[in-house]
């Protein structure tokens, strides 16, 4: 047993396919997962049992079906292969890089916000500014968003398709530096923003997005039904069929 995950009517399931199993899961090794896996072993081996007592593996159209199966697997197999030696032509990489540069395209701003309940402590947060207070800190103490109040409110780098419309509407109209003089009202509550800076959009290098783009034009059904035309001809053309 100390080999052996379980033994059903006599026949070993290998402790190896209960770790192999538990490791393909991508779960946490504990006791609960291989309990999980453990019964799935044993209710394979018992189906496999029952189909042997049963005779049904010797059924023509069982066959057929387990031929067609092991047949899927090869040629997926196969064209994963194919494409993984092959990889994306860089004609390919360097056309999609194209469409995609294209895309970026406006500009995106560096803000902060400060976000609060009513409307009468936005304005009053905005008259503390205006006398000299400093935005982060306010941020800190006042600010409900939680995921920018600790940073002062910063929200990063952002574009304005990125953001609320009222938000956006407010921020694209403000310079660098300055500060919303009346509260922005969205479903979220009442900001204050900021806008420490903006730039315009820069796509990435190619060099940069190569492996995105690979990525990319490999999930695109037409261009995997291309390569594999392509595959199949250069199999068809040193193949010797009579």
């Amino acid at each position: 047993m100390a080999q052996n995950a379980a033994i059903v009517n006599g026949k070993a399931i290998p402790k190896a396919q209960l770790d192999k199993l538990v490791q393909k899961s991508g779960q946490a090794d504990n006791l609960q997962v291989r309990d999980q896996a453990r019964e799935m072993l044993v209710t394979r081996e018992l189906i496999l049992q029952e189909a042997n007592n049963r005779g049904v593996i010797q059924k023509e159209s069982v066959r057929d079906q387990l031929e067609q199966a092991r047949i899927g697997v090869l040629v997926a197999a196969v064209f994963e292969d194919y494409v993984e030696k092959e990889g994306v032509a860089e004609a390919d990489l360097k056309a999609a890089y194209e469409t995609v540069k294209n895309q970026y395209v406006g500009k995106e701003y560096h803000v902060e916000h400060i976000l609060v309940e009513k409307e009468s402590d936005a304005k009053a947060i905005i008259i503390q500014l205006k006398s000299g207070a400093n935005f982060e800190d306010i941020a800190k103490a006042k600010s409900k968003d939680p995921g920018s109040a600790k940073n002062g409110g910063d929200l990063g780098w952002v574009s304005d398709k990125a953001l609320v419309p009222e938000f956006s509407k407010a921020m694209v109209q403000l310079k660098n530096g300055q500060t919303t003089d009346k509260p922005v009202k969205s479903q979220f509550g009442y900001h204050v923003i900021k806008v420490v800076d903006s730039r315009d959009v820069k796509a990435p290098s190619y060099e940069d997005m190569k492996d995105q783009l690979k990525q990319m034009i490999m999930a695109d059904q037409n261009w995997q039904k291309a390569k594999f035309t392509e595959m199949m001809q250069k199999l068809r053309a040193k193949a010797k069929v009579q």
